[in-house]
């Protein structure tokens, strides 16, 4: 399968918002006042950011569903639908959310870092984009 540029603009994004996030909060978790507030709204844009594209995503892959079979596991976990490399790619940049969001609110719980437990939703949402614009999935049968 031959990247094509919206293919290509998704992991990139992903790798963006990804880096983002890290690079705010790891600061945030060593410093305090406005850096742990900035990476609050970091956090926060990436959640509702991650919102919009995985209703984005689940709409689309409506639209695919009357054709084709479309598995929660394979849209938005790109089980079966993507190159094994897309789907390492994209996946490892979910999990590194999710341990980044998981320690930094561990090391300083009962703060605003406890916002970055939801940015994996950014990660979640563009896998199921990807899985829904590039994903290839079974032709439903009649």
């Amino acid at each position: 399968m031959t990247p094509t540029p919206s293919d290509l603009g998704i992991q990139r994004f992903d790798e963006w918002g990804t880096g983002m996030f890290v690079a705010c909060t790891v600061p945030a978790v060593l410093l305090e006042g406005p850096v742990r507030a900035f990476a609050a709204v970091v956090a926060g844009g990436l959640f509702l950011i991650g919102c919009v594209v995985f209703l984005w995503a689940f709409s689309r892959a409506l639209e695919r569903s009357r054709r084709e079979m479309i598995g929660i596991g394979g849209l938005y976990f790109l089980a079966g639908c993507a190159p094994s490399s897309v789907r390492r790619r994209l996946l490892t940049l979910l999990a590194a959310q999710v341990v980044v969001a998981t320690v930094a609110a561990a090391i300083r719980p009962f703060t605003s870092l406890a916002v970055g437990v939801l940015v994996p939703m950014f990660g979640l949402g563009l896998c199921g984009l990807w899985g829904a614009l590039h994903g290839e999935f079974p032709a439903r049968d009649g």
